[in-house]
């Protein structure tokens, strides 16, 4: 059940980031075609760079679990067994700990924002808190993916945010092409 909920989160604020990207491109164009015909949007540049944080933030976890996020493995790729398994532990626990403190800091800041009552500065004048939300959710919803997979890979299981190794050579043209390589 927890399983299920925890996949539904992330795919959630994935679905949620795609939603922010389509809003960018919509208020863009809007913006670029309005111009000749004298239509603005007050603060449209604004609400454009809100909607790209959020966007870049909620879909973290996403692309975390689905194995998409870049991944530096020289050494870990080098190793195997129970050496590789302590190493990516070690550094689950590590991403646990810088995401946990960024996430950590970025509730903290909104909650400050929302108990003094900041505002932004542009045109338009609204709670800052209300944009800081994206930023905000996307790092807790990684932090808790980065648990997630720290339970996962410390009970003796295959990460699952690791995509498996190419076996033949239609698999590794097949990847190249998935990841537009």
């Amino acid at each position: 059940m927890i399983r299920t909920a925890l996949d539904a989160l992330y795919l959630a604020a994935g679905w949620l980031a795609g939603a922010f990207l389509v809003l960018i491109f919509v208020l863009m164009m809007i913006l670029s075609a309005g111009r000749p015909l004298g239509i603005n949007i007050p603060a449209g540049d604004d609400i454009v760079s809100w909607c790209m944080a959020a966007m870049a933030f909620l879909g973290l976890a996403h692309t975390f679990r689905q194995g998409e996020m870049i991944r530096v493995g020289l050494l870990i790729d080098t190793l195997s067994g129970r050496t590789k398994h302590v190493f990516e532990v070690g550094s689950l626990v590590v991403g646990c700990g810088f995401v946990g403190f960024f996430a950590w800091n970025a509730v903290v800041m909104t909650w400050y924002s929302w108990r003094f009552a900041d505002m932004t500065q542009g045109v338009i004048a609204i709670p800052l808190w209300i944009p800081q939300m994206g930023f905000t959710s996307g790092l807790v919803i990684l932090a808790i993916a980065f648990v997630d997979e720290l339970v996962h890979v410390a009970s003796g299981r295959e990460p699952r945010y690791e995509k498996p190794k190419p076996q033949t050579a239609e698999e590794v043209v097949e990847q190249a092409i998935q990841s537009g390589v």
